[in-house]
């Protein structure tokens, strides 16, 4: 018995020897010195007009998109453009990172809704020139599909959710257009920022009389 339990932590050291600390392959992997750099998310950095349709309701909202957190997540910024009327505007915050030990994209997913309603993480893998996220919620699966058309320079969000049936219905289907230089996107004190971006594109934020602005620009 001490023989065999002897063998046994030997060939355990031997294992951690050649293969190292799991903990440590996932450092190798993910980590600070490993930004995200995404060249199909690199095209939603900016401001964006949505329009469409949400639970049959019409939908006007404005989002921003950008990288942060040492160009570990993109920022996607979401709100209502229009005032609230007898409820509350919808805004949210979403965070999409990725998960290089995993190989999938993950995105946190913040709103109005509060923090019972964050607790399901977004999962999603690619596929062309589309991303889709699977969020399994208690109450039946939802899929949120970002999908950019390099021909017309759009994004079409398009999310479902299945019944107890078993049955998938839209539950939303929103298009973004980049919203032009002049147009602004949110309230901000009056500062001046850059943000990064890895591609050839550079972004700048300008606050300018209380509003926020992305600027585009070549890099030269």
């Amino acid at each position: 018995m001490i023989h065999s339990t002897s063998l046994t932590a030997f060939l355990l050291s031997l294992w951690l020897l050649f293969m190292g600390n799991p903990s440590d392959l996932a450092q190798e992997l993910d980590g600070p010195k490993h930004p995200f750099n995404d060249a199909l998310l690199d095209h939603m950095v900016g401001n964006w007009k949505l329009n469409g349709n949400v639970m049959g309701r019409a939908a006007d909202h404005i989002v921003e998109a950008e990288w942060v957190l040492n160009h570990q997540f993109l920022r996607i910024h979401e709100k209502d453009n229009r005032p609230a009327s007898s409820s509350v505007s919808y805004e949210a915050l979403i965070f999409v990172g990725y998960d290089n030990t995993s190989d999938r994209y993950v995105a946190h997913w913040n709103d109005v809704y509060g923090g019972r309603f964050s607790e399901t993480l977004g999962y999603g893998i690619r596929s062309g020139d589309e991303i889709r996220f699977v969020f399994e919620y208690p109450d039946g699966p939802f899929h949120t599909t970002f999908r950019w058309n390099p021909r017309t320079q759009q994004w079409k969000w398009l999310m479902q959710s299945k019944d107890k049936s078993g049955k998938w219905s839209d539950f939303a289907d929103f298009t973004l257009t980049r919203l032009g230089p002049s147009e602004s996107v949110s309230a901000c004190p009056a500062r001046t920022q850059a943000v990064e971006s890895p591609s050839n594109l550079r972004y700048t934020a300008v606050c300018e009389n209380g509003h926020r602005f992305l600027r585009r620009a070549r890099r030269n």
